[in-house]
């Protein structure tokens, strides 16, 4: 037999990682296509942005499963899969903020002064995406790790004996009534997990939002 718990607990680091590296990797490359689509605005705004509706128009883990198919089974390629379909996300996010403050005063001050559009992006324009970009980024965690665990739960994830709580789940289902801790214990982990991401992101939400304190 195996240890469940350290097992859940070492579990945990796989399915964290996966969840952070994976959203990191989709705001950082949403952010930049969402902030210079928006910015350069015409053809390429729309151009960048049909292609984001496109993907957007596939169920996530349905996109994901495809991405991991092609690319084969494993961790790293479950990471890059989940971070890929979640780019639209943060893209729509970020071009959103840049099209509510690229008109405004010191935007077009710093545009008179001969800064160049990448400054602009930087110093002036994406500061302004910090707060919607983290509250997203906080609830995308939870979306990534539930993605990570239902992909490695059908095999396309992480690789026996890996000890990720969604290949827990799939090798433990054979014996789901037998011995029903095997799979209890990594779901309580999932859910506790993802409801803690979810909550942290509402408290951020309403922390940050000026909005929503008046």
């Amino acid at each position: 037999g195996r240890d469940i718990l350290s097992r859940v607990i070492f579990g945990a680091r796989k399915s964290l990682q996966v969840g952070v590296m994976s959203v990191t990797m989709a705001i950082v490359v949403g952010t930049w296509i969402g902030a210079t689509s928006g910015y350069l605005g015409g053809w390429v705004d729309s151009l960048v942005m049909r292609i984001m509706d496109i993907m957007l128009a596939f169920p996530a883990l349905l996109l994901a499963i495809a991405i991991v198919t092609i690319l084969g089974p494993g961790l790293l390629n479950m990471l890059y899969a989940i971070g890929i379909v979640s780019i639209p996300v943060y893209a729509r996010i970020a071009r959103a903020s840049v099209l509510s403050v690229k008109m405004q005063d010191y935007v077009l001050a710093a545009r008179s002064l001969g800064a160049s559009p990448v400054r602009i992006l930087v110093r002036h324009v994406m500061p302004n995406c910090l707060t919607p970009l983290i509250v997203q980024g906080t609830l995308g965690i939870g979306t990534a790790i539930l993605d990570a665990a239902g992909l490695s739960f059908l095999g396309l994830g992480a690789q026996p004996p890996t000890p990720e709580w969604g290949a827990m789940l799939g090798q433990g289902r054979y014996a789901m009534f037998t011995a029903p801790h095997i799979v209890l214990f990594p779901g309580l982990a999932i859910v506790l997990t993802v409801l803690g991401f979810n909550l942290l992101g509402d408290g951020l939400r309403d922390a940050l939002d000026p909005r929503l304190r008046l």
